[in-house]
């Protein structure tokens, strides 16, 4: 895990010296980017190039730095400018020394506009330090009081190890209950007196005090008269800049594939999940070699970042990659994934964005390296196949890894051992009993691989953006997909429901949501909340849909709390309806926290699956993707089809022109009977996790009610509905998280630390 820390301490103390340092207090075996009484540490294995200093003085221009550096020395200047951008940015110098200097007169938002994923931390001064979080919530900033002052980090468990916070049940119960609403959740994390910055956020500490201000509004999305043609088009070049970007600046690695444990691909994209991850293997594999000069040095040297272990899955690798001159050539189209070049008669239209690299006639190199491209398959009696149709077409560079499935890589997989012994995230999630899948997965990939994690949440029609529709004055444009759901329940439910209830039941929950105030929404949802009045997900499309058309919806899990809990977490509820409503749509509000959910749930996983010295990427959860769905407009969100139509259009505008009209629309791979195989194997081992739960401990859960339930799930002949499985998945990755938590030493992230004595868990603190 990769993390930034520092603080800002407050005014001195009467009678103490200028500048008195906080004791001997520092993370372990971190780097100092910024010294001082205020200092700024990066700790874990960062690349050179994912650190990057700017410094601007009175009288002098920026200077920026890249990699490691000796620290700033300590200036009592109050003019002078500091600017640290850690992680991903695909900035020049010059763009990092210009938004330096623009940021003098406290402008931030254009610190945000880069391509990439990264944490910003502009230092105006001695005594005033600003942090920005992304748009999505993948980079998030905690902070809470220590000392004199305020300590930040963009993590929250070593924020915990510094003051000895214990964990917040409250906040659990509500993670567990609510997990997509903030009016639950608050402001704060599993570690009490630890706070989250929300995202699109700063955090501003001046004089040791910390103040949060919105540095990006929620846009304005589905406003009447935005063309479609030209948010597709702002989408397309989003997309097109934050993959190319990342293709071209990961750092050197073996040219070749892995034929073992020894080796990693340089570039890995992920097949595993659609049309999203299909896309932006399409668009990496279309990306043209950079033109800069390769860095000099002996032949055969070893790649600078080392791979880490390879966790062996059995699987069958696909042909090597065609040789020069026997794959795609000019007269052969658009096979090798770049577009076709311009013929001597004159350029060809190829529906290319202005800008993309598609347009140019240049084309990838015959040396390009390939890109390893894993997906999961399925085991059959002539050997292992793909699970699901390739959306990715034969493409030349794409070198495709198919993994066979096996108990190892099932759900859960990681009960049959010891709990404790996984990875400690910053905070839990149900990414943990996926863990073994996804580590298969990301083992076999690149040391730069690229996902498509969070397309759905960026680009789907949330069903309660028809409440938006309808509060707009546009009901007309409710038909569409109002009369896709009622189809969808006919072909599922018969033609009464599909042609009646369906329709009536959807356009009466839109209605109903444009209409209810904000306080008498959340005081209805504490009201259900306490009489356990949760979607089980088991009704028709329409019905799901229906329930989603809520400001606040129950989480899966809340069926199998205590009513202590949800007591507590429904007087939260109660609580955030006296303060003021939110300012957008409910449509918009629900899309943008169901975002939020998505981008801590990547998050948990980076920690938890991560190789060392890989790194794992979504594109679609940048700032500049994020903006540049924000202007698609309601209508075409809602279409049946909306998401594959509009990756389509993207990889269209990028060149690729010869994908089928019916691309991505197929139906997705079915999840629940391996997650129910997963739940049978692990049987044993999560009758022995709930023998003695912490969450019991804690009064989070009906203990008998979650045995019950955990019984049927592993009885192949039980009914069991859709919710459910998403619910246990929840309580067994707190449980796991929390004996983790338990088992890890106090101190274990700072040096010159006391040693407290602190309880396991802290008492009941539901309030």
């Amino acid at each position: 895990m990769r993390w930034l820390t520092g603080w800002c301490t407050g005014a001195p103390r009467p009678g103490a010296p200028a500048h008195e340092p906080p004791g001997a207090v520092a993370p372990i075996a971190a780097r100092t980017l910024w010294t001082g009484p205020d200092p700024l540490w990066a700790v874990g294995d960062w690349r050179p190039e994912e650190i990057r200093l700017a410094t601007l003085r009175p009288g002098a221009g920026a200077s920026v730095t890249t990699g490691p550096t000796a620290p700033d020395p300590f200036e009592a200047n109050p003019a002078t400018l500091r600017l640290a951008v850690l992680g991903h940015c695909g900035a020049t110098d010059a763009e990092l020394a210009a938004g330096l200097a623009a940021a003098r007169g406290g402008a931030v938002r254009h610190l945000t506009g880069w391509p990439g994923s990264y944490t910003v931390v502009l230092r105006s001064g001695t005594r005033s330090t600003v942090l920005l979080t992304d748009l999505a919530g993948a980079r998030p900033v905690f902070h809470t009081p220590w000392g004199d002052g305020t300590a930040y980090a963009t993590a929250a468990l070593p924020l915990a190890d510094l003051v000895g916070a214990p964990l917040d049940t409250g906040h659990l119960a509500a993670r567990l209950a609510c997990p997509e609403a903030p009016e639950a959740l608050g402001a704060g994390t599993p570690y009490l007196g630890v706070r989250r910055v929300p995202p699109g956020h700063a955090l501003a500490v001046r004089g040791g005090r910390p103040y949060l201000t919105g540095y990006d509004g929620p846009g304005a999305e589905g406003v009447p008269g935005r063309g479609e043609a030209a948010a597709v088009r702002e989408l397309t070049r989003a997309l097109l800049e934050s993959v190319r970007f990342r293709v071209r600046t990961s750092p050197a690695g073996p040219a070749p594939l892995p034929a073992g444990p020894s080796g990693r691909a340089r570039l890995g994209v992920d097949l595993s999940y659609g049309t999203a991850s299909a896309t932006v293997a399409l668009l990496a594999a279309a990306v043209p070699p950079a033109t800069a000069p390769a860095a000099a040095g002996p032949a055969g040297a070893v790649a600078s970042y080392p791979s880490g272990p390879y966790r062996a899955v059995p699987a069958r690798t696909g042909p090597p990659p065609e040789e020069p001159g026997s794959g795609a050539t000019p007269a052969s189209g658009p096979a090798s994934g770049a577009a076709p070049a311009p013929r001597s008669a004159g350029p060809v239209r190829t529906g290319a964005v202005k800008g993309s690299w598609a347009r140019s006639a240049a084309r990838p190199s015959p040396g390009t390296e390939p890109v390893a491209a894993v997906t999961f398959g399925e085991a059959t009696g002539t050997g292992t196949v793909p699970a699901a149709p390739v959306l990715a077409p034969d493409v030349p560079r794409l070198r495709r890894t198919v993994l066979a499935p096996g108990p190892d890589t099932l759900p859960y997989a990681d009960l049959r051992a010891d709990p404790t012994a996984g990875p400690l995230t910053d905070e839990p999630g149900p990414e943990l009993v996926t863990a073994a899948w996804a580590e298969a997965r990301f083992g076999a990939g690149g040391t730069d691989h690229l996902t498509g994690h969070g397309a759905r949440q960026v680009l789907d029609g949330h069903p309660a953006r028809l409440a938006d529709l309808v509060r707009a004055g546009r009901s007309r444009e409710l038909l569409s997909p109002v009369a896709a759901l009622a189809g969808a329940d006919r072909a599922a439910a018969g033609v009464l429901t599909g042609a009646l209830r369906t329709p009536l039941t959807v356009l009466r929950a839109a209605h109903r949501l444009a209409r209810i105030r904000y306080p008498d929404a959340l005081d209805d949802a504490a009201v259900r909340l306490t009489l356990r009045r949760t979607p089980d997900g088991s009704g028709t499309a329409g019905a799901r849909s229906a329930d989603d058309l809520a400001w606040v919806v129950p989480g899966p899990a809340a069926r199998w709390l205590s009513d202590e809990a949800l007591s507590a977490v429904a007087l939260r509820l109660r609580l955030a309806a006296r303060e003021p409503a939110p300012g957008d749509n409910p449509g918009a509000y629900r899309a943008r926290n169901a975002l939020h959910r998505h981008a801590r749930g990547f998050r948990t996983l980076v920690h938890a699956t991560e190789q060392p010295g890989q790194r794992l990427h979504a594109p679609f959860l940048d700032n500049q993707v994020v903006r540049a769905a924000r202007l698609l407009p309601d209508e075409v969100r809602l279409q049946p089809g909306a998401r594959p139509a509009l990756l389509h259009a993207v990889l269209a505008g990028a060149g690729r022109t010869d994908l089928p009209p019916d691309w991505g629309r197929g139906p997705r791979p079915d999840r629940v009977t391996t997650v129910r195989a997963g739940l049978r194997r692990a049987a044993d081992g999560l009758a022995e996790l709930f023998d003695a739960p912490l969450l019991a401990e804690a009064g989070l859960i009906d203990l008998p009610a979650v045995r019950a339930a955990l019984d049927r799930a592993a009885d192949p002949a039980a009914p069991l509905p859709p919710a459910a499985l998403a619910g246990l998945a929840d309580l067994v990755a707190t449980e796991l998280w929390l004996r983790r938590v338990r088992a890890r030493r106090h101190g274990a992230c700072w040096t010159g630390l006391p040693g407290p004595v602190r309880p396991a868990l802290s008492p009941p603190r539901l309030s």
